[in-house]
């Protein structure tokens, strides 16, 4: 294993992605408010969001939560720079960083991201010279420590480390349902991390929530070994229980989600033997299903899509229709698509497809959805 000099933070790490909404698709900065007061209350410091999350207002909710209440000493905060998403050029790409500065008013970042590296953009970061830019922030004491976020395969990982061993970190994909999965690869990805030296922050590790709620066959395995346990905590635990891992962050959207991490990860418990064995029966379960959609509703799909097409939404409906709600399942999706473009609007471009972090055929999923929701 390579030397990384040793980083530092509690294992639980507030996602501001998924921030709880009033009804008008706001955030809600007070309820988002008293979250902060818990999660820092209960000794935990690290906060993560990105200059795309809900277009801005993720970092400007980060300003009024926490930046213009607490001292700066007191957290640390994490963002990134999307040059495939967000930016049309190497000027409008570095200029994401100086905005960030300015939506959070932070004065500096504690962490500094380039966002969700895979194979169909990762040379967009070198065209727009964007490794050496946070470089030369970081030397110039507004970066603490730089790394990025990766959605792709371990080869690619292993390319990126080679060719910039002075990140701090890297960020990645990690949970027990993607443990395996070729589509993500988990392990693999971790192994990787390891071999080069890099602390670890851990994303999506309740995959999106689908972790939270999974299928009946999990939730019934999960139930049986432990009774009091939320199902989200098996999944977060799991992923903390990693060697090598600085946080695990998790999206929280709601008083209750943050009340029921800080309840199990405030005197963090690694995974013991037996209930390794428990999560090893809760994958083979997810593994026998294959009708799962592996989507996180990261909605990455959505802005591009010329059809308007609620894709994530679309296929959360799918992945709850069991048994006999299929009227309950065509209920749902003529309320997500009304105003927006239907799953048989997809006219096959592929852009869904490339953005997708979970690699997901997006287009041939949506084929099935048209079928099984449209249909009389």
């Amino acid at each position: 294993m390579k030397k990384q000099e040793t980083l530092t933070a509690p294992k639980l790490g507030f996602g501001l992605m998924r921030l709880p909404k009033n009804a008008d698709g706001s955030i809600d900065i007070e309820q988002t408010k008293t979250m902060v007061d818990m999660f820092l209350g209960a000794g935990f410091t690290y906060f993560d969001t990105a200059y795309v999350y809900d277009g801005g207002a993720s970092e400007a909710a980060a300003k009024a939560a926490l930046v213009d209440r607490y001292p700066r000493e007191s957290y640390t905060l994490a963002t990134k720079l999307n040059a495939w998403m967000a930016a049309r050029d190497e000027a409008s790409a570095k200029q994401q960083f100086y905005t960030s500065l300015e939506r959070t008013g932070a004065g500096y970042f504690d962490f500094y991201l380039l966002h969700a590296l895979q194979r169909a953009n990762y040379k967009v970061y070198d065209d727009y010279r964007l490794w050496d830019f946070i470089a030369e922030q970081k030397a110039l004491g507004r970066i603490k420590n730089c790394g990025f976020s990766f959605h792709a395969d371990p080869e690619l990982l292993e390319e990126l480390l080679t060719a910039h061993p002075e990140v701090d970190f890297v960020q990645l994909q990690i949970n027990y349902a993607d443990w395996e999965n070729p589509g993500v690869a988990s392990r693999r990805c971790w192994e990787t991390a390891r071999a080069h030296g890099k602390p670890v922050v851990i994303m999506e590790p309740v995959k999106g929530g689908a972790l939270a709620d999974p299928i009946p066959a999990v939730r019934e395995i999960l139930r049986a070994a432990d009774p009091e346990a939320s199902l989200a905590s098996w999944a977060v635990r799991f992923a903390a229980s990693l060697d090598g891992v600085l946080t695990v962050l998790s999206g929280m959207s709601s008083v209750a989600q943050m009340a029921d991490n800080i309840s199990y990860m405030k005197d963090f418990r690694p995974l013991s033997e037996s209930e390794r064995t428990v999560i090893a029966a809760a994958q083979d379960a997810l593994n026998a299903d294959r009708s799962v959609i592996p989507c996180t509703g990261c909605r990455y799909c959505v802005d591009g899509c010329p059809s308007n097409i609620p894709i994530p939404d679309i296929f959360k409906i799918a992945n709850r229709q069991r048994g006999n709600e299929a009227f309950r399942g065509r209920r749902e999706y003529t309320i997500v698509t009304t105003g927006k473009g239907l799953a048989s609007d997809c006219i096959g471009c592929g852009q869904c497809v490339d953005a997708c972090p979970q690699q997901i055929d997006v287009t041939a999923r949506l084929r099935d959805c048209a079928e099984r929701f449209e249909k009389a």
